[in-house]
């Protein structure tokens, strides 16, 4: 099995490290292509007014600067457009990817390409630690290749990758494993940082306060905040197929 790896915290990241070791219990045939620097929050987007450049470390591994989407779209197409993986594995990030994270989120984005090209993909997260500081690698290392085994017998369908949360808690007190929706966040977590620079212009840092809220069982946040594996199935085409079908009447 050809793996391609990527991720969206850059190329040098610790979650990059974990994630080689993930592949390497899946199959000696691993490449990798991540952004050269932290694309956080790049989501699906391109770089379309900036060249592309890539640094090469090895036959099987570069790094892009750019987006975790051009990562993706630059290997397949460019890089190993005749070495096609049969697996794509984008993390594994550091901090959780859970509710409306996965529609800023460059990890689910590298994943999401992946898929839309063709490959099955997965997305992998480890949540901090309420520290914000404390990352138990090992727990997403030591779990994720039999999850993935697993999950690799099914047929997920067209347009569909999945999103992989590893609770913040060393291996051996994971609870278990939850087949999740997308939950929805308490967007009142936000915080605006509102600062002053050395010549007196403001600016901003923005972020959310790390809080689980009180989501419902059965979703993702729930089952992290309860110190579970989540394994949520996404689908990329958006359309609210029942609605439309209603809207399609008042316009026949």
């Amino acid at each position: 099995m050809r793996i391609l790896l990527s991720n969206d915290d850059g190329y040098s990241a610790p979650g990059m490290e974990t994630l080689r070791r993930i592949a390497a219990a899946l199959s000696d045939d691993i490449y990798v292509v991540a952004p050269e620097k932290e694309q956080s929050g790049a989501s699906r987007s391109l770089t379309l007014h900036d060249p592309i450049r890539i640094n090469k470390y090895s036959d099987r591994e570069y790094s892009v600067e750019g987006t975790p989407t051009d990562c993706v779209m630059m290997a397949m197409n460019h890089l190993f457009k005749d070495k096609r993986p049969d697996l794509i594995l984008s993390g594994v990030n550091r901090g959780g990817n859970l509710g409306e994270d996965v529609l800023y989120s460059g990890t689910v984005a590298a994943a999401s390409e992946g898929c839309l090209l063709g490959v099955r993909s997965v997305a992998l997260s480890q949540c901090v630690a309420p520290d914000g500081a404390t990352f138990h690698w090992d727990t997403a290392e030591a779990l994720a290749p039999d999850i993935i085994r697993k999950l690799l017998d099914f047929e997920w369908g067209p347009d569909v990758l999945i999103n992989l949360n590893f609770p913040a808690l060393p291996k051996v007190q994971v609870k278990g494993i939850d087949v999740t929706e997308q939950g929805k966040r308490d967007l009142s977590n936000l915080s605006i940082d509102d600062r002053v620079d050395a010549r007196g212009r403001e600016y901003f840092w923005l972020g959310y306060r790390p809080s689980f809220g009180d989501p419902p069982k059965g979703t993702d946040l729930w089952s992290v905040a309860n110190g579970r594996v989540s394994i949520t199935p996404l689908k990329l085409n958006l359309t609210k197929v029942a609605l439309a079908d209603k809207i399609k009447k008042a316009f026949a």
